[in-house]
């Protein structure tokens, strides 16, 4: 692989289907199913969390390019320093902010960052305000040693909502991202008007899903939980490892992208380089050994009754994580849904920029408010 992309060629394919007239129908093909990710998908295929720096840097998007001809398809560049900083709750948060106009606010996947969204960033930000934030743990935000869980990352983003964004915002998320931005959606209801999902993660309940609490026995206590923990720690140390290896994320991404053209070294790098952090390990041993054992706590039914705003559904039907099922569900369950199916893998945004690109600007100038702001850039 080349040591820089800039002369890489960036094929974006732009067929797709939609239920609201957005392109042409196009075969849909065969596709494999999985509603929910598990620990082992994270663990052996997740991408590791990432590392923090310090500088800001002005932001400069740049077209991409094939054999040094401009395509027409900007990118954000890559700044291995980062971009913006904010000091939340006494940790460095990192984000990237560009155009003007009714806010949007982009939440990456698990193991991403910001950099994720560089092919959305600069065409969003021709109409909106762009905002793109690294979760807590991941990206160059810093790696804090806390207890991670859903409600976290939901109040970070509440809180960025606030302090930074200040109005009503759009939230669009992938993967982790898109269950990140459902949560906060419920949290700040007067504020999100409108949430768009990429092949979100998040589980619908079942009454299997219900435990009865009992008093644990002192054996359990003293004996079996450390035994369980110590061979935990060995474990995911190893997978923690092996999942930071360039060649290992290389072929994580190419897994789960069905045009690997984009899986290039800059987005390679932006994983890796973070993972360098020292408490990168013991970052991914708490999200793995605690957060993804508590993800039935929060159900995405349980929390789509509680949303009332618009909600777009752009899914990659090729995804060998989470197939269209789980968008056919969420529509079924949440009537105030539209569904734009790309023939793509887990992470369209990056993987077919222009068709994603189309879509979200095509829905938000429906929404009556969004469609306002956007006239005045």
């Amino acid at each position: 692989m080349s040591s820089s992309c800039a002369t890489v060629p960036h094929r974006v394919r732009t067929q797709w289907r939609s239920d609201n007239n957005f392109g042409p129908a196009i075969k849909v093909l065969p596709y494999r199913n999985r509603c929910g990710l598990s620990r082992r998908d994270f663990a052996t295929r997740g991408i590791v969390a990432a590392g923090a720096s310090v500088m800001s840097s002005t932001l400069v998007s740049q077209p991409a390019q094939v054999f040094g001809i401009s395509i027409g398809l900007e990118r954000l560049p890559y700044k291995k320093d980062g971009y913006k900083f904010w000091t939340w709750r006494g940790h460095k948060i990192h984000y990237v902010e560009e155009g003007e106009g009714f806010p949007i606010v982009l939440i990456h996947g698990f193991g991403a960052s910001a950099f994720h969204w560089r092919y959305n960033i600069p065409e969003l930000a021709k109409k909106y305000k762009v905002y793109a934030v690294d979760l807590l743990g991941f990206g160059w935000s810093e790696k804090a040693l806390v207890d991670y869980d859903a409600l976290v990352w939901r109040d970070q983003v509440a809180d960025f909502l606030k302090e930074i964004v200040k109005e009503p915002t759009i939230l669009v998320g992938n993967s982790l991202g898109g269950f990140t931005a459902l949560v906060a959606a419920e949290a700040m209801p007067q504020q999100v008007v409108g949430i768009a999902l990429l092949n979100s993660a998040g589980q619908f309940g079942s009454p299997d899903d219900t435990t009865t609490e009992t008093e644990e026995s002192g054996v359990q206590n003293f004996i079996l939980k450390p035994l369980k923990e110590v061979f935990q720690r060995v474990v995911l140390g190893f997978l923690f490892w092996q999942a930071k290896q360039p060649a290992r994320v290389e072929s994580v991404l190419k897994s789960v992208y069905k045009d690997t053209t984009n899986v290039d070294d800059y987005l390679i790098q932006s994983i890796t380089k973070p993972a360098d952090d020292p408490n990168a390990g013991e970052v991914y041993y708490r999200l793995m050994s605690r957060f993804m054992s508590n993800q039935r706590k929060y159900t995405l039914d349980s929390i789509l009754s509680k949303l009332s705003c618009p909600l777009l559904l752009v899914w990659g039907d090729l995804d060998p994580w989470v197939g269209p099922a789980k968008a056919i569900r969420i529509k079924e369950f949440y009537p105030n849904t539209s569904i734009i199916n790309l023939q793509a893998g887990h992470c369209p945004h990056d993987e077919v920029p222009e068709a994603v690109n189309k879509a979200l600007v095509d829905w938000l100038a429906t929404l009556p408010s969004t469609y306002t702001a956007s006239q005045t850039v």
